[in-house]
Formats: C-alpha cells, sequence, structure tokens
C-alpha cells in the first residue's frame, strides 16, 4: 500500500528487518544453497559499496556511461582469462539463466534454421525455459546412474539434422561431476554443431580447485569445440546476486545473441541481454568483489572449499543410512537416503536445528537427495554440519518416512488444475493438510510430506502443481 505521506529511511529500515526476521540467513554457512559466502565481511561490504556507486548507471545505452563499459570490459576479460582464452569477447549478464538464454538464442540464429537442443537430463532447467520461450525443442540424454554423467555416444546419437546446440555442464547441479567436455565437444564439432558448456557454478571455481589440488579435466574454452561457456560470479567469485558472464569463441556468435531494433520512430535500440534497463549496480559489485579478493583470495578459498569437500564427503560416509552420489569434482555434494531414512524428513529435522539442506527430487532414475553447496565459509562449520547431519539422520529414521496420504497423488494427477482458481486450489490444499498461505499453526505440515507427494508425482504434474503455489502464494 502506498502511504499517504512519505516514511523516513529509518522507519522504513526498521521494517525491511522486521520482514526479513523468518528469512534463511545469508551468511554463516548454515544455509546450504542460495547464498555462497567468503566468511569475509569486509569483501562482502566492498561488493555493497561498489554496487550503490553504480545503482543509478543504466545499462541500457553504453554511449551515455562510458563507465560502465570499461568496467564489464575488466569483468569479462578476468573471466576469459580464467576459462582458457583472453581474448574471448562475452557479455556481463544478470545470472545464469539470462546467460544461458543468450547463448540459445546465438545457437538458432547461427544455425541452419533447426529446433532442437541436445542435453544430459542433468542440465539445468535453464535450458528447458530458454527452448520454452526461444521455440525449440529439448532432446533430453540419459546420464550413467552410478557416475551421473552423460555418454559422449549417447549425445551423438541424439543430434540430427535440426540439433543446433549441445549442452554439457561444468559441473552438473544435481551431483557436482563433471561430463566429459572433451569428447562431447569434438563430436559436435564434427558434426557442424556449436557445443555450450555450462560453468555457471563451476566456471569461477573449478580453476582454483585445480590450483588446490583437485583433478579437474579440461572444460572450458581452451577445449577444441567449445563454442559459449556461461560463468555465475555471483556464485563461486561471491559477488552480489545478479552477476554473470556469457564467453564466446569468437565476436561473430557473440552478435547472434545481440538484439536490435530499428522498426520505429524512437531511440535506437541494441541490447546486449535480455534486459534493455538495467542497472549498472551488479557490475558494479561484481567489479568490486573481484578486485577485493584479487588471485589469492580466490587461491585461498578454493583451497578452504576443498578441503570442507572432502571432509564432508569422508563424513557423510560414516553416517550409517546415508550414502554420497557420485564421485563430487567440484564443490556439490549429493546426499541420498535408504529405505529406513527419509532424505526429505531429514532436511526437516536438520531446519529445525537450524540448518539448511536443499532437497532434490527422484527424477529419471536418479533418487530423490539432499544437496549441498560447500561454499568458502564451510571449512569453519564443516564439524558442526555434519553433527547436525548425523543428528537429524537419527531423528528420521526413528521417526519414519514421510506418509503421503493414500490415493492422494493419483488424485492430484487427475485434477484439471486449469479449471480451479487460486483460492480453490489453496482451499484443496488445506484439505490435505498443507497450508499455502502461509498462515502457520500447529497444524501446518512438515515439507517432507510436501516433498514426497510431489515426488510422487510424474514431472510434468511436478510443474503444474509448482505454478499454482506460487500463484497462491503471490495472491
Amino acid at each position: 500500500m502506498l502511504p499517504e505521506h512519505g516514511r523516513t529511511a529509518q522507519d522504513l529500515l526498521a521494517e525491511l528487518s522486521a520482514l526479513k526476521a523468518a528469512d534463511l540467513p545469508v551468511r554463516g554457512g548454515k544455509v546450504t544453497a542460495y547464498v555462497y559466502d567468503t566468511g569475509r565481511p569486509e569483501v562482502h561490504e566492498t561488493a555493497h559499496r561498489a554496487y550503490a556507486e553504480m545503482l543509478e548507471v543504466n545499462m541500457l545505452d553504453p554511449t551515455a556511461f562510458p563507465s560502465m563499459v570499461a568496467i564489464e570490459k575488466q569483468v569479462v576479460g578476468a573471466v576469459a582469462e580464467l576459462l582458457g582464452r583472453p581474448d574471448a569477447p562475452g557479455i556481463f549478464t544478470s545470472g545464469g539463466t539470462e546467460s544461458i538464454m543468450l547463448a540459445v538464442k546465438a545457437a538458432r540464429d547461427s544455425g541452419p534454421g533447426g529446433g532442437e537442443i541436445v542435453l544430459p537430463v542433468t542440465a539445468h532447467p535453464a535450458f528447458h525455459k530458454a527452448a520454452h520461450y526461444l521455440g525449440l525443442e529439448v532432446v533430453p540424454v540419459p546420464v550413467d546412474p552410478v557416475t551421473f554423467k552423460v555418454s559422449a555416444e549417447a549425445v551423438e546419437a541424439a543430434i540430427t539434422g535440426r540439433t543446433v546446440l549441445v549442452v554439457a555442464s561444468a559441473p552438473s547441479y544435481p551431483q557436482g561431476v563433471i561430463d566429459p567436455i572433451e569428447e562431447i565437444a569434438a563430436l559436435a564439432s564434427a558434426r557442424g554443431v556449436l557445443c555450450h558448456v555450462d560453468a555457471c557454478v563451476g566456471g569461477w571455481l573449478l580453476p582454483w580447485l585445480r590450483e588446490a589440488g583437485a583433478a579437474v579435466p579440461p572444460f572450458d574454452l581452451s577445449v577444441p569445440g567449445v563454442t559459449s561457456i556461461s560463468c555465475d560470479l555471483h556464485k563461486f567469485g561471491y559477488a552480489p546476486k545478479g552477476a554473470s558472464v556469457l564467453l564466446f569463441r569468437d565476436a561473430g556468435l557473440r552478435r547472434k545473441a545481440y538484439f536490435a531494433s530499428a522498426a520505429w520512430p524512437g531511440y535506437t535500440i541494441i541490447n546486449a541481454t535480455v534486459q534493455s534497463s538495467r542497472s549498472a549496480g551488479p557490475l558494479g559489485g561484481a567489479w568490486g568483489t573481484l578486485q577485493a579478493l584479487g588471485t589469492q583470495g580466490y587461491q585461498e578459498l578454493g583451497r578452504t572449499t576443498l578441503e570442507a569437500t572432502r571432509r564432508l564427503v569422508k563424513g557423510v560416509g560414516a553416517i550409517p543410512g546415508l550414502r554420497v552420489l557420485g564421485e563430487p569434482e567440484s564443490s556439490l555434494v549429493a546426499i541420498a537416503g535408504s529405505p529406513e531414512v527419509d532424505v526429505f524428513v531429514v532436511s526437516d529435522e536438520a531446519r529445525r536445528l537450524g540448518w539448511f539442506l536443499q532437497p532434490q527430487l527422484s527424477y529419471a532414475g536418479i533418487p530423490a537427495n539432499l544437496h549441498i553447496t560447500v561454499t568458502g565459509v564451510t571449512l569453519s562449520g564443516v564439524d558442526a554440519l555434519l553433527e547436525v547431519i548425523a543428528a537429524a539422520t537419527e531423528a528420521a529414521r526413528a521417526k519414519g518416512p514421510a506418509v503421503v496420504p493414500d490415493g492422494l497423488p493419483e488424485l492430484i494427477a487427475g485434477l484439471d488444475l486449469d479449471a480451479l482458481d487460486d483460492a480453490t486450489f489453496a482451499e484443496l490444499a488445506a484439505s490435505v493438510g498443507i497450508d499455502l498461505r502461509g498462515s502457520g499453526g500447529a497444524g501446518q505440515p512438515e515439507m517432507a510430506v510436501v516433498n514426497a507427494v510431489l515426488d510422487a508425482l510424474p514431472a510434468p504434474t511436478r510443474e503444474a502443481i509448482l505454478v499454482r503455489f506460487l500463484s497462491v502464494m503471490y495472491s
């Protein structure tokens, strides 16, 4: 609601603090997804100040604000240097999804008019989103059920005359493993198809892990056949949210990502990104973070992240009823349960203890699991994290698996969701104990039940339900 009279900054900030009281904490390492913490408050403070300094600079017109051009060149250049080709042209974007969207657009507009993207089932849903928006089809390729990597042979078999892009991950988010980039890029090149490496998570992490002693295979633009690569700086670059870089093999391919329009009588439209007007704040924040940490800072973060990951993997392996999926090659760890240990219940029990472990639903033969992103701050709390996981596991074992009401998945799958308005959908959910309006109270369900219900549904039904959840939440 708009107030009748303007409010003071002190009043507004007090309200924001109150509203944030129920949020997950963004510092300290107890939230193992969504946020990335160096454990260095002075670095984050520097980033915030640089962000604020560039906040009102509009990146719509580079001729009006040359400062943002100079800063973007520095940021893109730093990423290009780290990822195997210092002269690679690139674009600063708002995040991994936008980087992927632009990579897919460039491939579509460079192709022979086909309409397919070949990708592993573990590839990020941003590719599905890009295909949906850009009128392309996704051709999913299964991964190995033990390594969780896609094989080059399976990718090659999926390529047709309509394929405009082949995708590989470094690493894939669900299990933190790296697809065989060299083999996939080579076969894509041999078939005349572009190859994008999704290194949104690993682009600014894997090189530092390699320096710290990890066995990281070639994955970047130094690999023949790789034509584009995405790298998020608001992940392991530790920049404020809204910072990613998309690099291309050459400037010609980058131009295919651009959009220009002169078909109107107004100002000239030329966009490097999906957005038109956008703040240079995230760019300033990314630049400030890179400069504040420098090479030595990232080397140290890489060392501590690798040590924390190894200790976490070893510790989880010693907890009865849990196992790590695959062999993580980054700092992303997926933990599966067993018949007596429901990972959705483990997540709930960990939340009671003040820690957030991200649930992941089963899909394509991959079991439901808990995802943990290890960051620079994790090492200082890895023993506490392992204690929480062990305690939550024992509590989950005692409580037993989440119980899905008989017939509920079948009932949901048979609903005509489009025929229900948001209020009716919320009432239907409440009738089975799921409070979508956040009224709280003793009857509010644990997320284990919600996740168990979703896990029992096919992917298209899950998606339809999630859309309704979001609509009700904002109603």
